[in-house]
C-alpha cells in the first residue's frame, strides 16, 4: 500500500469520527420543546432501534450513543438489557446421566479411526488403558473391545443443583407397584388352593373364624417382621403407641377454611376452640370439636375436681396424693361429698324450722298459679315439660331493653303525631329524664293561654283619630315588607336556576372525565400520557356535587341496576 493511500484512509477515518456540528439556537429550542412535550405526554415517545418506546424522563447520557462510537446510531436502551450472547445456557429439566452401560453388539471388524490396540472407537492408541497386545486389533481383527460408555456434561443453575428429584425415573415406582400386585395375586391363589383343599377333605372352617385367623396372621406379620413408621410396638404386651397421625386423618386447619373460625397454632399444632362452632352443628355429633372439648369431656372434669380436693386436703393436714394413693383419695373424696350434702340438708331444715316457708318451696310453677296461656304444653306426672316448650326469642346483635334515665319503657314504645317517644311518661324527647304520671298529665291536658282567659264579653273601647292614623301607617309598612319579600323570593329563584345550569355543566364534564378514565385504563401502561404538569385547581361546589352523584358505590344494594 502506498503512502498516498494511507493518507487517504487516515483522512477518511477522520471524516468518519468527525464531531457533530454545533446546533443553532433555533434547533436547540425546538429540541427542548419536543422533550418537554414528550415529558408531558402530548408528543409520542422516542423509539429505539428495536421499536420500543424510550421513557422521556431517562437522562440523555444513558440513552444516546457517544459520537465517537457511532454518530449515525439512534438513541437506544439495548445496552441496559441482558445480552443474549452473555447469558449462560443450562441443561433441560429432563436431562440426566445415563444409568448402566448400553448393551450393543460388539463389532467383529476393525473400524477406521478406532484404537489400534483394542479396537474401541472412543479413544486412540496412546490413551488406551488395556495391556499392549503383541498383535493389535488393527492387524489381527480379533478380540475387539466394546465402545466405552460416555456420560453427558450437565450444566445446572442454583435450583437445579439442589433439586431433590433430579434424575427421578417414574418407571421405577411402576416396577414396585407391579411387584406388590404380583405378591397379592400369589396370596389370592394360595388362599383359593387352600379353600379347594378344605372343600375336598370336608374340613371347611367357619367363615368368621377364617377371617379372624387371617387378621391375626396379618397383625403378627406387621408387628413382628416390620417396624411401621410412627408406631412403637411392644411384642410382649401387644400394644401399639401411635406417635404420628395416620393418612386418613383430616388436619385440624382443614376442617373449617373460614378465617374467622377457631385459631390454629402451627407451633404446638393445637386448635383449642371448636372449628364447627359457627356452623350450628352439635359438638357431640362432629368428629372433632376442638382440644378443649376433649379436655373437658369424660372423666377429665372429675379428675380435676379430685386433684383440687387433694390440694385442699393437704393444706388442712391430710397426707393424700393423687398419684401415690388414688384409692385412699377417692374414698376420702366420696365421704367428703356425702358429709357436705348432709350438712346442706341440715342447714336447710334448720332455717325452715326457724322461719318457716316450706309451702313456698312445694308450690306448683308460677305459670299454673297466676295465668293461663294458649300454648300447647304436655307435662309428665312429675311436672316436667314433655312437649310444646317455648322456643327462645331470637335476638339481634344490637343491645335490647336498655332503660336509661329512670325510664321503665324503651325509646320507641310510644307514638303520637308522627313522633316516637317513651310509653312510661309520654315524652317525645329522646334521652330525656322520665317524669312518670306527671308527664302523661301534662301531655294530655290542654294548656289555656292567659290572654284567652280574659272575658271576651267586654265592650270594645272607641278609638281616637290618632289611634286610627297609627293603625293605617302600620298596615302600609306591612304591605311594603310583603313586596320586599316577594322581590327576594324572585331573586332566590334566579339563583336556583343558575345553580341548576352550573350543575348540568358539571355533570356533563364529569361524564367526559369518566369516559377519558375508562379509555386510559384500556391503554397499555407504557402508552399512557404523562399528567404530572396538568393544571391543578380547587374544585367548585357544583363539581363536587357532580362527583358525588356520579361516584360508584359498591356497598349500594342497587348499584348493579344503575346502568340498566
Amino acid at each position: 500500500m502506498s503512502k498516498v493511500d494511507e493518507k487517504q484512509l487516515g483522512q477518511e477515518g477522520i471524516v468518519d469520527l468527525e464531531e457533530p456540528k454545533k446546533m443553532t439556537r433555533e434547533d436547540w429550542r425546538k429540541k427542548k420543546e419536543l422533550e418537554e412535550q414528550r415529558k408531558l405526554g402530548n408528543a409520542p415517545a422516542e423509539v429505539d432501534e428495536e421499536g420500543k418506546d424510550i421513557n422521556p424522563h431517562i437522562p440523555q447520557y444513558i440513552s444516546s450513543v457517544p459520537w465517537y462510537i457511532d454518530p449515525s446510531k439512534r438513541p437506544t436502551l439495548k445496552h441496559q438489557r441482558p445480552q443474549e450472547e452473555k447469558q449462560r445456557q443450562f441443561s433441560a429439566i429432563g436431562d440426566w446421566y445415563k444409568r448402566g452401560v448400553q448393551e450393543k453388539s460388539v463389532s467383529t471388524k476393525f473400524r477406521k479411526g478406532a484404537c489400534e490396540n483394542c479396537g474401541a472407537m472412543t479413544h486412540k492408541k496412546k490413551d488406551c488403558l488395556e495391556r499392549p497386545r503383541k498383535v493389535g486389533a488393527k492387524f489381527s481383527g480379533t478380540g475387539i473391545a466394546p465402545d466405552e460408555h460416555q456420560q453427558i456434561q450437565l450444566s445446572m443453575d442454583y435450583d437445579g443443583k439442589r433439586d431433590r428429584w433430579n434424575g427421578y425415573d417414574p418407571d421405577e415406582h411402576m416396577r414396585i407397584v407391579e411387584e406388590y400386585s404380583k405378591v397379592d395375586l400369589a396370596k389370592r391363589t394360595l388362599k383359593a388352593q387352600k379353600l379347594q383343599e378344605e372343600l375336598a377333605t370336608g374340613k371347611l372352617m367357619d367363615q368368621t373364624e377364617r377371617e379372624h385367623n387371617s387378621e391375626d396372621e396379618d397383625e403378627d406379620k406387621y408387628a413382628d417382621d416390620i417396624d411401621m413408621p410412627g408406631q412403637n410396638f411392644d411384642s410382649k404386651r401387644r400394644i401399639t403407641v401411635r406417635n404420628l397421625r395416620i393418612r386418613e386423618d383430616i388436619a385440624k386447619y382443614l376442617r373449617n377454611l373460614d378465617p374467622n373460625s377457631a385459631y390454629y397454632d402451627p407451633k404446638t399444632r393445637a386448635m383449642r376452640e371448636n372449628p364447627y362452632s359457627n356452623t350450628g352443628k352439635n359438638p357431640e355429633e362432629v368428629g372433632y370439636a376442638g382440644d378443649n372439648f376433649a379436655r373437658y369431656s369424660g372423666d377429665t372434669i372429675s379428675m380435676a375436681q379430685t386433684q383440687l380436693f387433694a390440694w385442699e386436703a393437704y393444706e388442712r393436714g391430710s397426707d393424700v396424693h393423687l398419684q401415690a394413693d388414688p384409692t385412699k383419695l377417692e374414698l376420702l373424696h366420696q365421704s367428703f361429698k356425702v358429709k357436705k350434702e348432709d350438712f346442706k340438708e341440715m342447714q336447710k331444715e334448720s332455717i325452715l324450722e326457724r322461719y318457716g316457708g316450706q309451702e313456698h318451696l312445694d308450690a306448683p310453677p308460677r305459670e299454673l298459679l297466676l295465668a293461663q296461656t294458649e300454648d300447647y304444653m304436655e307435662y309428665s306426672r312429675h311436672g316436667a315439660v314433655i312437649k310444646g316448650q317455648e322456643k327462645a326469642v331470637a335476638r339481634s346483635k344490637y343491645e335490647e331493653d336498655v332503660l336509661l334515665n329512670n325510664h321503665t319503657c324503651i325509646w320507641g314504645s310510644y307514638w303520637k303525631d308522627g313522633c316516637w317517644g317513651y310509653k312510661c311518661c309520654h315524652s317525645l324527647v329522646k334521652q330525656s329524664y322520665c317524669t312518670g304520671e306527671a308527664g302523661k298529665k301534662t301531655s294530655t291536658s290542654t294548656c289555656v293561654p292567659f290572654e284567652e282567659g280574659i272575658d271576651e264579653a267586654e265592650e270594645e273601647v272607641p278609638k281616637t283619630l290618632l289611634e286610627m292614623h297609627q293603625e293605617k301607617m302600620k298596615e302600609k309598612k306591612k304591605n311594603k315588607k310583603k313586596h320586599k319579600k316577594k322581590d327576594a323570593d324572585s331573586s332566590d329563584e334566579e339563583d336556583d336556576a343558575k345553580k341548576k345550569e352550573k350543575l348540568k355543566k358539571a355533570l356533563t364534564a364529569e361524564d367526559q372525565r369518566l369516559k377519558q378514565v375508562a379509555e386510559m385504563m384500556q391503554l397499555d401502561e407504557r402508552k399512557r400520557p404523562y399528567n404530572s404538569l396538568r393544571e391543578v385547581r380547587e374544585p367548585t361546589e357544583e363539581e363536587m356535587e357532580a362527583f358525588r352523584m356520579k361516584r360508584y358505590r359498591p356497598d349500594d344494594p342497587m348499584a348493579s341496576f344503575l346502568n340498566q
